[in-house]
């Protein structure tokens, strides 16, 4: 009975820290305006690749990611992609993020 119990108070110490994850949220804006729902906003996290989520009708996308630290967003908008860096923490993260073409390129920078 005592090892039963050990065992679950382990358990039960332990799932907080598995659930822990962090949140990367924000609008994808190209021009000044919102891209709707025509853009994929996609994360990597160390050696974990997150799929990509689509924005809403408003631009905005929401990701959750397991780790803290660097991240790289790949941002996909009409067949052509860019990425930006940014930092993940425990907490939600804003990364609004602002997209530009020039000579057909697609670039991508935090607002």
């Amino acid at each position: 009975m005592t090892r039963a119990l050990a065992a679950a108070a382990t358990l039960l110490t332990a799932l907080p820290s598995l659930a822990l994850a962090g949140e990367i949220f924000g609008k994808v804006t190209l021009n000044g305006a919102a891209v709707g729902d025509a853009a994929t906003v996609a994360a990597r996290c160390g050696a974990t690749d997150y799929p990509a989520v689509k924005t809403d009708k408003t631009g905005t996308y929401n990701l959750v990611v397991a780790e803290t630290g660097k991240c790289t967003l790949t941002i996909s908008h009409q067949g052509k992609s860019a990425t930006v860096d940014v930092a993940s923490y425990d907490d939600a993260a804003q990364a609004d993020l602002v997209l530009e073409a020039k000579d057909g390129q697609l670039t991508a920078r935090r607002r």
